[in-house]
């Protein structure tokens, strides 16, 4: 009785000891560690701002890390130097970093519609990532796979301990087990190829969403109202009234466009106003056209809502025909504000707010206050 006691507790330690170890290895799995030697760590986590429940696949180069849903999170050990990352499955995002050994990378994933499910990808800073991270669970179950097979190693453990003798025969019987595997290893040859043809269009993908590239260029045309500053000012000494309205108003705008919100780009703005001199029937039309180099920045408010501010210098140009001719020149600035509504990665609703000073000036030394501002609303498109 001593001895089934003792061999009892001994099987107690035991079994105390490899539940506590699974425990350790699963607490280890359930937190981020810190990158390996030479390595670098890249932790990726969905936090939808409205959550949606289908999961998406997420590939680190070519390593699948398993489907995440809203609340999870998955990390890779990758080399230094160009990591590509991808989410999705019939709507691809993707995301180039350039890591260094030794340091970790948070990535925030945010869905965006639900059929199909599309995640926005974005570098975030440790802080940002941090209380997301809290409570967040890793995506993955591999952790509770061991639980499982621990039973089961210590069941055939205690089969053979009896029946020493007699299972010599069995064992040549299950001879026809080592011919049955070559089926399973023809069927896990299956999925293989086809993961092979998957990885292939990646680089098509990519292309097609310009996810990867730093810059992009975008066009923009627009149109609107333009009231101009000053409506009475004098040409040759003679009183002039210029309608307040401009008609038409359009404007057509290149730029290039970081993906962290900068943007440069170039400007042409053209706007039409009567012009009448006062006291007599003299009458003709101002047309002016701005030529502008700008600078933006757009912020990400929302997957879909970039709202900027920018500020542009360049000449403007003013020509009169009808009774009243000649043509008159100078310098521009302008300032502007508003937001870019993207229905799509590539097509959006343009809105701007445009304040203009722009003096023109001929050669006898007139001069005329042609600014003014504008309210603005076009189609921007990426390409």
């Amino acid at each position: 009785m001593i001895g089934l006691r003792a061999l009892l507790s001994k099987r107690g330690v035991v079994a105390l000891a490899a539940a506590s170890g699974l425990q350790c290895a699963w607490n280890a799995h359930a937190q981020p560690v810190n990158p390996a030697p030479g390595k670098a760590l890249v932790i990726m986590y969905r936090a939808d701002r409205q959550a949606v429940a289908a999961k998406v696949p997420v590939v680190a180069n070519a390593d699948r890390l398993g489907d995440i849903g809203n609340g999870e999170y998955v990390s890779a050990s990758v080399n230094p130097g160009r990591t590509f990352l991808r989410a999705g499955d019939r709507v691809l995002s993707t995301l180039t970093l350039q890591t260094a050994p030794n340091q970790t990378y948070y990535v925030l994933m945010e869905a965006v519609g639900s059929n199909p499910v599309r995640v926005d990808m974005r570098q975030v800073p440790a802080g940002t990532a941090r209380d997301s991270l809290a409570r967040s669970r890793p995506a993955l179950a591999a952790p509770r796979a061991p639980l499982a097979a621990a039973p089961i190693v210590a069941a055939p453990a205690a089969r053979p301990s009896a029946p020493a003798p007699a299972p010599a025969a069995p064992p040549a019987r299950p001879a026809p087990a080592p011919a049955a595997p070559p089926p399973p290893q023809r069927q896990a040859a299956q999925p293989s190829a086809p993961a092979k043809p998957a990885a292939a269009p990646e680089p098509e993908e990519e292309e097609e969403e310009g996810d990867q590239r730093m810059w992009k260029l975008a066009v923009i045309a627009k149109t609107g109202t333009f009231s101009l500053g000053s409506t009475t000012q004098p040409i040759g000494g003679q009183p002039t009234s210029f309608k307040k309205g401009s008609k038409p108003v359009v404007g057509l705008e290149a730029e290039l466009r970081h993906r962290d919100g900068l943007a440069f780009g170039g400007e042409v703005f053209y706007y039409k106003n009567e012009v009448s001199l006062n006291g007599s029937p003299l009458q003709g039309e101002q047309e002016v056209i701005a030529a502008m180099l700008n600078a933006k920045y757009y912020f990400s408010a929302k997957s879909w809502l970039y709202p900027f501010i920018g500020v542009g210098g360049g000449l403007s140009n003013g020509k009169f025909s009808g009774d009243i001719g000649g043509t008159m020149t100078g310098h521009a600035y302008q300032a502007m504000a508003g937001a870019d509504i993207r229905f799509s990665s590539r097509v959006g609703l343009y809105l701007e707010y445009k304040f203009l000073k722009a003096t023109t000036s001929d050669n006898t030394g007139q001069k005329l206050d042609v600014g003014g501002t504008g309210i603005l609303a076009g189609l921007s498109v990426v390409f």
